[in-house]
């Protein structure tokens, strides 16, 4: 009995090793529940456009509503007010683009090439690990590690053009609760996190709706809320268009112009039938 029990924990020694490879699970086996616990591919490549309705909530209590409009394959707009003035960052599938009005800049500008690299990331409508293979990026599983007191899956992305992404994913719903980034700015290494939280489903999908971000390490959060989520609304892809904003602009501005050049044409008349009455009268 004694030789049995031995050559049982013997046994069970040996095909442990095993069962710990057996069960662990791969970066793309996990990839590949995140898509399902999100709604699954199909679901997924069925979202042809997405508008995001919310608000911005800053330091000392300043709150900004803001519009987020995605459309495949790569189009992306935020809109968000401030003071009564309306500023945006876009990217129209090929230019990243602002318009910042708030310092008095009436005209959009093509955005700086640092800001244009996080615009076109904001514009992959399925995020980067949907695809990462086909998009150039690279995945690695770095084990796991606790977000806000839960353990999480921790996954490296390194993207095409070597900006590097660590997304945490639950060990239980598989959903992100957590991104880091690294990026250059400026020739400065820049650190940041996001927190996600409050996922609810929107016509079959899941979707966080709170995203806290800041400098990694930093208490300061600044915090995005979700209201509202259209999902497959129309949208003409002008509002992608720099142009489009220089045209209001312009019309704004030549909307003015034609009264202007009016009043002085009345001026310039009168002030000339008074120069030929006086040249006419008798000394």
């Amino acid at each position: 009995m004694l030789r049995k029990s031995l050559f049982g924990i013997l046994v069970l020694a040996l095909l442990a090793p095993f069962a710990t490879v057996a069960s662990a699970q791969t970066a793309d086996e996990l990839i590949a529940k995140n898509i399902a616990a999100k709604g699954g591919m199909e679901k997924l490549k069925s979202i042809k456009s997405m508008r995001q309705t919310g608000k911005m909530m800053g330091g000392q209590g300043m709150e900004f509503p803001f519009v987020m409009t995605n459309k495949r394959p790569k189009s992306f707009k935020l809109e968000f007010t401030f003071q009564g003035m309306t500023g945006m960052q876009v990217y129209d599938g090929k230019t990243a683009w602002m318009s910042m009005p708030f310092g008095g800049k009436k005209e959009p500008e093509v955005a700086p090439a640092d800001q244009a690299k996080d615009m076109e990331e904001q514009a992959d409508f399925d995020g980067p690990l949907v695809d990462y293979k086909e998009k150039g990026h690279t995945v690695e599983l770095l084990g796991k590690e606790q977000v806000e007191g839960a353990d999480a899956y921790k996954l490296k992305v390194t993207l095409k053009g070597g900006d590097v992404r660590t997304i945490y994913l639950d060990s239980e719903t598989y959903l992100e609760v957590k991104v880091e980034s690294k990026r250059m700015v400026r020739g400065t290494e820049v650190e940041g996190e996001a927190y996600l939280s409050n996922y609810k489903e929107e016509e079959g999908m899941m979707m966080a709706h709170v995203m806290e971000q800041a400098q990694k390490g930093s208490p300061n959060r600044q915090k995005f809320v979700i209201e509202k989520v259209e999902i497959n609304p129309v949208v003409d892809d002008k509002i992608f268009s720099m142009s489009s904003v220089a045209t209001d602009t312009t019309a704004a501005t030549a909307g003015k112009a034609p009264a202007e050049v009016k009043d002085v044409t009345k001026s310039t008349g009168k002030q000339a039938k008074a120069d030929a009455a006086k040249s006419t009268k008798k000394p």
